[in-house]
């Protein structure tokens, strides 16, 4: 993929889920966005007033939680991601 995010941004791949909890198939205009995801990309980091790189505390192939209205969704070789902040996630899974 030629995507490469910048500073402190990272690429989010969605989990979303088509079953419900009993094994109901819900529809995709019906389905809440996912706040969870696994990160694709993370960016080197953003640059202090000093001109050193602080490195982000998330990386590729970190599952993640973030808020309900976090990122902005981009779609990417046909597939859907959010590309959002690192101060948007909310908790690294595992």
């Amino acid at each position: 993929m030629a995507f490469r995010s910048l500073h402190d941004r990272v690429l989010v791949r969605l989990e979303a889920t088509k079953k419900t909890v009993n094994g109901i198939i819900t529809p995709d205009n019906a389905r809440e966005k996912p706040q969870g995801g696994e990160i694709v990309f993370a960016a080197s980091g953003i640059r202090s007033e000093d001109g050193a790189i602080i490195a982000l505390d998330v990386k590729a192939g970190d599952r993640i939680l973030f808020g309900k209205w976090s990122g902005t969704e981009i779609k990417v070789v046909g597939e859907d991601l959010i590309i959002m902040k690192e101060s948007d996630v909310l908790a690294v899974l595992g």
